[in-house]
C-alpha cells in the first residue's frame, strides 16, 4: 500500500486527525495509513534515520506506535465495513482509542527497509475489537502485537 490507496485515516474527521502516529494533519507525525488488503489490513511505512535505536536499527517506540495506530485504524476499517461503508464512501468512519497494547519484539528491525504491518481483526464486543498485528521488515518478521481498540464515544470532546 502506498499513497495511491485510500486509507481509513484519509477519512477521519479533522477534529480527530491529529495523532502523532496516524494523524494526517500532524505535520511532525508519522502519517501511518491503513487499508484493506484482502481479508487483512496493511500499513506500509519507511522509517528514516531519526527513528534510530542504535546505528542500523529502528527504535522500538516506532514499532509500538506502528502497531498501536495500525490496530485502531484496522478496527475502524472493520466497523466501518460492518456498518456498510468503505474508505472513500463519504461517510465518516468510527474512531477508536487504545484500550490495551501489547508488543513482542522478535528480531532487531533494520533501518532502510520498508516496514509492513499486517493485521487480523476480531470483534470481541460491540464496542471493542482485537487486532493482532505482525510487523515485517522485508520478509523478516520483526515484531508481533495486539491492540484492543475501543470505540470512541460520540460525546467525546476535547477539554480546554
Amino acid at each position: 500500500m502506498r499513497n495511491e490507496v485510500h486509507a481509513i485515516q484519509d477519512d477521519y474527521p479533522e477534529d480527530f486527525a491529529w495523532c502523532f502516529g496516524c494523524g494526517r494533519l500532524n505535520e511532525e507525525g508519522h502519517h501511518f495509513r491503513t487499508a484493506w488488503n484482502g481479508n487483512h489490513t496493511e500499513t506500509i511505512y519507511d522509517p528514516n534515520e531519526k527513528h534510530t535505536a542504535i546505528p542500523g536499527f529502528v527504535y522500538g517506540g516506532l514499532i509500538a506506535s506502528l502497531i498501536d495506530c495500525h490496530g485502531t485504524g484496522s478496527a475502524s476499517l472493520a466497523l466501518h465495513r460492518k456498518n456498510g461503508f468503505e474508505p472513500g464512501s463519504g461517510e465518516a468512519p468510527p474512531r477508536f482509542v487504545t484500550g490495551s497494547l501489547h508488543v513482542d519484539f522478535l528480531k532487531p528491525t533494520p533501518q532502510n527497509v520498508t516496514l509492513k504491518a499486517v493485521g487480523t481483526i476480531e470483534e470481541i464486543h460491540p464496542k471493542k475489537w482485537k487486532v493482532t498485528t505482525e510487523v515485517f521488515a522485508g520478509d523478516t518478521l520483526c515484531a508481533k502485537g495486539e491492540v484492543v481498540a475501543v470505540v470512541m464515544p460520540a460525546t467525546f470532546a476535547l477539554q480546554n
